[in-house]
Formats: C-alpha cells, structure tokens, sequence
C-alpha cells in the first residue's frame, strides 16, 4: 500500500504473504496473551470481528448494515476504559507494522524467484537493444550516467529507530523461515527467535520522548548507509556491470558511478534553527569519520583474502619502498616513543596481542552480503562524548572509543597484520627496544617469511585511515591536531589509487577471479561514497541571504539592499563578484540571525567542495538569489583562506535555486534565461562547473499552494522552460527534484515519475530527494535498496535514450491549462478563501497534536503566527493522511476534470490518458490515493470532533471526493478505483479490519483529550493511535 511501491503492480504471492500475517497474528496473540490474559485478548477479538464485519458487509453493498456494526464498534470503543484502549490501539498497530514487514518480506522473494525482473538492467537493457539502440551507445550512456539520491531528515519517519530495526530482525527471521531446507528443530528455533523479537517489540516504549537534533537525524542516516546501502552498492552495480556484459560484450568500469548519494541531514537550516553552523560542520566531520571506519573494516577483511604472493612489479617495488620508509623510521620512532604517545593512550600502543581471530565477515564470500544476517544489523559506535547528550566527542576512556573494534580487540593494529606492523609489535617488546637486537634479529625484507605484497600495501592504506580517522576525533572534540598530508588519507584518489594497482597487479598475473571480488567491491564503494559516504547540502531560504546583505550595506553606508530594483541588485552583485576583496568587514557586528548564515559560509568555505555537495536557495525567484550567495561564498572563502594561509579546500558549492511556488515555478525560465545572460556566471559555471546549472523544483509548497492537479502541471511547464533556457546558452542542465513520499506532496512510484518528465528533462542526469520513511522504506534492507537502485538507473537509462512523447495534439495543452486553472481556483476558494475552513481544518484533524510526536528537529510552521500558508506541507499532508480523506492529493482534480468532461472534451481526455505519460500517470496516482480514501471514516471524525455549524464544510469536502472519484474513472475508463491493479485493492482491505478501530479510538482520544489537554496518558494514547494509522495507511506526510 505504499504510495511509493515500485513493485506494487507486480504483485506478491497472497497464499505465502497470508500465511506469513497468520504466523505474525497467531505470536502476537499468544505475546499479548501472556502479557495481559484472557480477558484483554476477548476484548481485542471482539473489536477485530465487529470491524472485519462492517469491512465485509460494505464490500458487499450493505452500507445500511455495516453502518449499525459500526456504530456498536464506536459505542464499544467510547466506553472502553483509558489503559484498555491503549492496549487495543497497540496491539492493531504492532498488528499492521508486522503486516508490513511480510509484505515488504514477499516483495523481495517474488523480485528474487523471476528470471528476468520487470524493470532490471538486464530487462531493460535487453529492450533498448530490441528497440535499436546501438550497444555502443548504451554503453556510453550508462557509463556517463548521474544519478544522485539525496537523502533528507524530513519529519515523516514516525517509527523508533530500536523499533527499526526489530522490524528488521523479524523480516530477516521471516526470510529464513522460507527456506525449504530448515529441519524441523531449526523451525521451532525460529519460532522461538519470533517471539522473542515481538515480545521485545510489544515491551519497547513506541513513542519518542524527545525531540531528535538535527545530528540524532544525521547519524539515522549513516547508519541507513552502513546497514543497508553499504552493502547494496556493489551488489547492484555488479547487475549493471554483468548485464551490460550480457548485451554489449563489456563491463562496467570499476570507478564508473551511475548513482551517488546526498543528504539534507544536517544542512537543511530552511526554516529549522537548530541547524547551526556548528552543527554542519561536525555532521560533515562525522560522515567522514564513519566512511573511513568502514573502509578500515573493508580492509582487514580484504587483507585476509589477499594472501596470495605473486605480484606485478609495480606493487612489489611499492611493498619494498613502504617497507623500507618504515624500517628507516624505526630508530626515531622508537626514540621519542615516550614523548609523543600520550600517557592515556599508553594502554592502546603497549602489550598487543597478535590477532586471535578472523576479521568479522572474512569467512563469508563477499556475493553474500546482501542476505548476511548478522552483520547486517550492527551498529557501528560513532564517536561522541557520554557526558553530553547529542554531543559529537570522543569518549574520555580511550578503550571504549571507536578506535576500538566491536570484539574488545584493537583495530589500530588490525586483524591481519602488515609486516610492518609485526616489526612494530617487535620493536615494542622489551628485548626489541634495543636497536642492535632489531637489526641482528630482522631478517632483510626480500626474506621476511609471511609477507605478502598486497598486504604490505593495503596496511600502509589502513594506516593512514586510522591516524586520519583519528585525526577526525580530535577535529570533533575541538582539539588541536597536526596536518601532515602524507600521513593522512584526506581524498579518495588516495585510497583508489593502490587500490586499482593492487586489481592491475592481479589482472596481469591471471588472477582476475580474485581481483573481480572483495577487491572490486572495495574499489566501487571508495568511487561511490567517496570519503564522506554522503555529500552534504546546505539548504536556507532566499530571504536570509537578503537580510545578510542588508546588514553588509547599510554598515558600509551603501543603502538598504533590499530596497533595491532587480537590476541594481544584479549590478552590485556582478561589480563584486568581479573584485578580490572580501565585503564583509572582520569586525562587523550584526544580529545572531545573521552572524549565523556568515558563519555558515564559512564553515562551508573550510570544508568546500570535497565534503559538501550544492548550496540549495530555498523560495528562489529571481536571479540576484543565486548572486547573492555567490557574493556570500566567494567573500567567506577569501575570509578563510586568508586565515588559513592557503588556498580552501575544494572547490565552490555549486549554488542551486529551489523554485516551489506556482508563482516561481511560472518564472522559473525567466530567472535562468536572466542568470545565464550575465557574463561573469556563465564563465564561472563553465570554469568551475564543467558548464552544468543545477535547478530544484518543489513538490510539496507548490502542491499546497495550488492543489495537486494544477503543481504537477505546472511543475512540467517549469521544466521545460528551464531546460529551454539553459539550451539557448550551451549549457547542461540537471533537474533536482524535491519530491516528498505522499502523493500530495509528489510522491509516487520513483520508476512512473521519471518516466512522465518532460521530453528532454531527463538526460543522463537526475537529483532527487528521498524523505522521511521512504528512506526506511526504500533502502531500509540491502535487497530492497538493490531493487531501488536499479530502478532509478533503469527509468534514467528509458528516459535519456527513449523520452516519453510530449503531448501528440497541441490542444491538449490548451485543455490541461483550462482543468489546471479550474482546479486551481476551486482549491483555493476551499482552502483559503473560505472562512471556517481553517477551524474545521484544526477540529477535524489531530494536526495540532501532531508536534508532540517528536519525529523531527524542525518547527511544524515556518514561521509561528498565521494559517495554512505558513504551516508546513508535512503536517498538513500527515493530518488528512490521519483521518482518511487524504485531502491535499486530490481536491480540485474533480472541478477541473468535471468542467472539461462537461463541454465535451471527454474524447480528448481518454486519448490523453492512453497517450500522454506524464497525464495518465498523474491521473494514476490520483486514482491510487482516492481508492485508500476513506469517506464514512473522515465523516465519523466530523461528527464527533467539529461544532456543527462547521459540519456543512465537511460534507462539501466528501460530495468533491465522489465526484473525484466519478471523472477520474471516466477518463481512465476502468470500472472501478484500481480495478488495473487488485493487487493493491486487496492490501488494502486486508488492513481495514485493524485500521478503522484505531481511527475510531483517535476519534475518542481526542474527543477526550479536547476536554483534558493536560492528561498525559491521553496525549500518549492518541500519539499511539498517529502510529498505527501511518503503519496501516503505509504513508505519514
């Protein structure tokens, strides 16, 4: 039932997905049996029956009936005393998550048992040849393709992350359990492991006490990379690699990268003020940390594998050399060895035992990772300081850093030891302190017994990781520390670099097999993930540049810059731009507000390019936006480097627009036409961008502001202005789209969206946002993150060689902008033209309880005063989501379509659909979340929440989703809502027996609540209720 299923038209195999939900129900049971007795399971039994009946008796056209069931269900409900219908609103919820899990459970077997996956490289690559595609060409294209995934922290994601990953664990158990070869003891074993896992579950606090900072978001999403991602990665590009194999005879080179990663988690300050400059420069320092402890791991276990001594001679000459430096090293060391180790860190250097074991996964083939079972769920301890919360320092006790491996053993050393680190462990004894002992006793290097080649080279490398890794902790504690290139791996040409000599070195000496393994593997993290897993952007809102500008000149006595016309704006930035002097004074004084984004400029200055990705300008609509941080980056890096007494690290952040209103969407080509125009941008994009401009367009504010129908459209319209716009001036463009995870906010099948962009939108490259609990969703599991990952390649791949046909008949763009301008107008004069929508919007939905959730660090409203124009699209999604009307997705779709079926275009629109792709699947996905809408439950919210003389607004609301309804089946001609896919109409039903007692209960609790907003086991009860509505609708906001 997701929204953003991909799969979802495949279908899953119902008798194993049921059997699956009848173990789950039958351990749930038996838990809350032995939790809380006989008498609680008959109350929750008689509850299911009466929903599952009312359920039923509608399915078969008894409204009458199943509504008088209801009404003893609500009755039942209303009366049932505080702590029994928490229980009850627990136990449905937990019911519907594990229905979750085997549903997603189901998905990756049956996408595991085809031969040939709908939508795979193999798939599709086969296709394109059948189609005419020349195999050179789609070899290029694949090759050079740009794709990146940014990741965000938007508060959508309600689940604990401990409940996360429980859920994790018992799909993992569930993927066991399919195995034919189990005994009959291994059965019973697993049962016993389930039940253990949903008695940890139910006895686990589901509801967040605290709010998350923005670095609790960030770490959530390091450790989506290293639980999931991690391993994925090499997985899927070796389908891409074999499939092109397959069909055009070669493989994929191994730095090629056809999808990298990006995150907002600790850069996106628009309107969250808890995201300091501070915080962005410890997250970034963190994401490298955490990408250098893997990389150390990575190389123990390849060191293990690399036991083979013959070796080409450019890596034995590189043995011998790293060898020899540290040989003529020794003396010195050893002399000023009680100088240098600090005394706390005596214990780390002193006494080590050899290796004792395997390094963890060496004796698993590395093809294994995606279904490891263990190691697919450990948590890697990133460094911060126990005494402070939140806080990013290394803990005092040097032991129990994260210099230290998960077996207590330490990892400076390493579980495979280099023959320069034995010579250490020597060196370090009593008896090798002594240099004439060392030299008597060592014999020359050509003659060291056990020393391979490739792991004297892959130690130097981890070496240098664990000081640079070391060097990080100390960064994050604020404490000094030298900067010794040599000594530090800071890019990851410097970890690729022998890396690839170790792969030739084996390639020339006829061991490919052993080079096309872990060492490849390797190989395609470092060129994916780089040195900091995921690149960070900084997002902050247009106006915040203004107000920083207007500080900088009135205190130079140069006017108010906001005050100013475009033109002079343009004129003064471009006149700057073109200096070598800093504006801003050192010793300017200016409001926090302000000091905070220069500090943010300079921060993003020390760490540049290499660690940060683009400076997004939320609410862009004018050229002087993108100027003006380019004054403001190219001031701060001046600042900086002058401090610094050298040059930035890195390159410029490229800067990128987010266009999210109707309004800016409409003067989205203006703007770039008005940006590329000026000379001194054009050159610097060129100079220093590889000619490439980047554009973001907003899903979610523009969906808000205008209503769905109208966004998408004018969302299309936008592209194709601004891919115009950069073609007129020779310059490549990449689209960045911010689409949310609900339809309402622009989410939807990731493979049907890319398919319906606008014709030549999609050329080899493309951004775009996964948020909240679409991440968990999507890339949560190894095997469901390979399945993504080829898909988005995949819908690239269709749409850069194959682009979707724009519209066949000129008039159907005439038609589309007569339903948008109707839609339009009947969203708006419902939302913010009527005078008691706003109230009915509060009393008939849990919005305003919605910020006790704590799900996000960021404030639910932009800005505190005002009504729905300055709440976020996330909360206003998730409260429609709560009651079931599921509003934002689809009203005004109904006028608009209705208007045009009425003067005779119904002909036109069913061509449209059948022709059209980016129309039939916006009509698609408004069909989808129709079918999940729910009238009778919204109007039982009504009845019970809103005052009545606002209850005409409501039944206004229902009577425009049936007419919805009515006109998206007569354009799609289907005879009923997902009539094309029973698939999804039978998940749905098999969840309403569990979910419509709990939107009942919420109904109550809040009833309760209203009249006692103090009660805290009320406030958790309806919190309780949020959760088991989000599992069972399978989306939040």
């Amino acid at each position: 039932m997701l929204d953003t299923t991909d799969d979802i038209a495949e279908g899953i195999s119902f008798q194993a997905f049921e059997d699956d939900c009848r173990l789950l129900a039958t351990l749930l049971h038996d838990v809350l049996l032995r939790e809380l007795g006989p008498r609680f399971i008959h109350i929750l039994e008689r509850n299911r029956i009466l929903a599952q009946s009312a359920v039923s008796m509608r399915a078969a056209g008894m409204e009458d009936t199943a509504a008088v069931v209801e009404r003893q269900l609500e009755a039942d409900l209303a009366a049932m005393p505080l702590e029994d219908a928490l229980c009850v609103a627990r136990a449905f919820s937990h019911y519907l998550n594990l229905m979750g899990i085997a549903e997603t459970h189901h998905r990756v077997r049956k996408a595991r048992n085809v031969e040939k996956l709908s939508k795979s490289c193999d798939d599709i690559f086969d296709k394109l040849i059948q189609s005419g595609v020349p195999p050179e060409q789609l070899y290029d294209t694949v090759c050079k393709q740009e794709v990146e995934i940014v990741l965000t922290a938007h508060p959508t994601q309600i689940n604990r992350r401990t409940l996360q990953y429980k859920h994790l664990r018992v799909a993992h158990l569930l993927e066991f359990n399919a195995r034919p070869d189990l005994s009959h003891e291994d059965k019973e074993m697993l049962i016993e492991d389930l039940v253990r896992e949903i008695t940890a579950i139910w006895q686990t606090d589901e509801l967040r006490r605290h709010k998350p900072t923005p670095v609790d978001e960030a770490r959530a999403g390091l450790h989506i990379v290293e639980q999931s991602l991690w391993k994925a990665v090499p997985h899927y590009l070796r389908r891409v690699s074999s499939a092109l194999k397959k069909h055009t005879g070669r493989t994929l080179p191994l730095t090629s990268t056809p999808i990298k990663f990006g995150s907002w988690m600790g850069g996106d300050r628009d309107g969250n003020p808890n995201v300091t400059a501070k915080v962005t420069r410890d997250v970034s320092l963190l994401s490298r940390w955490m990408a250098i402890d893997l990389y150390i791991r990575e190389l123990e276990n390849l060191s293990f594998e690399l036991s083979v001594r013959r070796c080409s001679d450019k890596v034995a000459n590189l043995a011998n050399e790293i060898l020899l430096k540290e040989s003529a090293s020794e003396d010195l060391k050893a002399s000023t060895w009680n100088q240098t180790v600090p005394q706390n860190n005596a214990k780390l250097h002193h006494n080590l035992p050899l290796p004792a074991q395997l390094p963890s996964g060496a004796d698993l083939p590395s093809c294994t990772e995606c279904s490891d079972g263990e190691s697919q769920f450990r948590i890697i301890n990133l460094p911060r300081n126990r005494s402070r919360p939140g806080a990013l320092n290394v803990p005092e006790k040097f032991e129990d850093s994260p210099l230290s491996s998960p077996t207590g053993r330490q990892s400076q050393i390493g579980r495979t030891a280099s023959g320069g680190q034995l010579r250490k462990l020597f060196k370090e004894s009593h008896i090798g302190r002594s240099s004439s002992f060392r030299k008597l006793l060592e014999p020359s290097i050509s003659d060291k017994p056990g020393i391979t080649p490739y792991r004297v080279v892959l130690g130097n490398v981890k070496e240098k990781l664990v000081k640079t890794r070391r060097r990080l902790e100390l960064l994050l504690e604020d404490l000094p520390c030298d900067y010794d290139t040599e000594e530090y791996c800071e890019t990851s040409d410097q970890v690729l670099e022998p890396l690839l000599l170790c792969y030739q070195s084996l390639e020339s000496c006829g061991s490919s097999v052993l080079a096309d393994g872990r060492l490849a593997d390797l190989i395609r993290r470092v060129a994916t993930f780089g040195m900091v897993l995921m690149k960070l952007d900084v997002r902050q809102e247009s106006g915040r540049h203004t107000e920083a500008l207007d500080a900088v000149t009135s205190y130079l006595d140069l006017g108010v810059y906001s005050e100013w016309d475009e033109e002079k704006k343009l004129d003064f930035l471009t006149r700057e731009l073109k200096g070598k002097r800093p504006l801003v004074p050192p010793n300017i004084e200016v409001a926090a507000d302000v000091k905070e984004v220069l500090d943010t400029f300079k921060v993003a200055a020390e760490l540049g390019s290499d660690s940060l990705g683009a400076y997004v300008i939320s609410m862009a609509s004018n050229a002087s936006d993108v100027l003006a941080v380019e004054l403001l980056q190219k001031d701060a890096r001046l600042t900086v480097s002058g401090d610094l007494g050298r040059p930035c690290p890195g390159g410029t952040l490229r800067v990128v627009p987010l266009f999210e209103t109707v309004k800016d969407l409409r003067e989205a080509g203006s703007a770039i036409r008005k940006l590329l125009s000026i000379d001194w941008y054009r050159e610097h994009i060129i100079k220093n961008h590889n000619g490439h401009q980047e554009v973001m367009v907003g899903y979610s504010d523009s969906g808000k502001d205008a209503g769905r129908f109208t966004a998408a459209w004018e969302l299309y319209k936008a592209q194709e202005d601004v891919v115009a716009a950069c073609n007129e001036f020779g310059i490549k463009v990449t689209l960045f789209h911010g689409r949310g995870g609900s339809i309402g906010r622009g989410g939807g099948p990731t493979y049907l969206a890319i398919q319906s962009q606008p014709p030549g939108s999609v050329m080899g490259t493309l951004r775009s946002t996964e948020q909240g609990e679409m991440v968990q969703a999507k890339f949560g599991l190894p095997q469901t993150a390979v399945r993504q990952l080829e898909i988005y390649t995949t819908a690239v791949l269709l749409a850069t060689l194959r682009p979707p046909h724009p519209p066949r008949d000129p008039n159907w763009r005439h038609l589309m902008e007569e339903i948008s301008r109707v839609s339009c107008a009947h969203y708006r004069r419902t939302v913010y033209e009527d005078p008691e929508f706003i109230t009915y919007f509060q009393e008939a939905t849990p919005q305003a309880e919605l910020g006790f959730l704590n799900i996000g660090s960021r404030p639910a409203k932009r800005k505190p005063a005002g009504g729905i124009s300055s709440l976020r699209a996330i909360p206003w999604v998730f409260a429609w989501t709560q009651t079931r009307l599921v509003l934002p997705a689809w009203l005004g779709v109904g006028a608009g379509l209705q208007d045009a079926l009425d003067r005779g275009h119904g002909g036109e629109l069913r061509a449209m659909y059948a022709e059209w792709p980016f129309f039939q699947s916006t009509l698609d996905l408004i069909e989808m979340v129709t079918a999940k809408a729910d009238a009778p439950m919204a109007a039982h919210y009504e009845e019970m929440l809103v005052a009545r003389e606002r209850r005409a607004v409501g039944g206004e609301l229902r009577r425009e989703l049936a007419r919805t309804e009515r006109c998206v089946l007569a354009v799609s001609g289907h005879s009923k809502l997902t009539a094309h896919n029973r698939s999804l109409r039978r998940l749905i039903e098999s969840r309403l027996a569990y979910l419509n007692p709990i939107n009942m209960l919420q109904v109550e609790v809040l009833r309760r609540l209203r009249r006692d907003d103090d009660n805290r086991r009320l406030r958790d009860a309806l919190l309780i209720t949020i959760n088991g509505i989000a599992a069972g609708m399978r989306n939040t906001g």
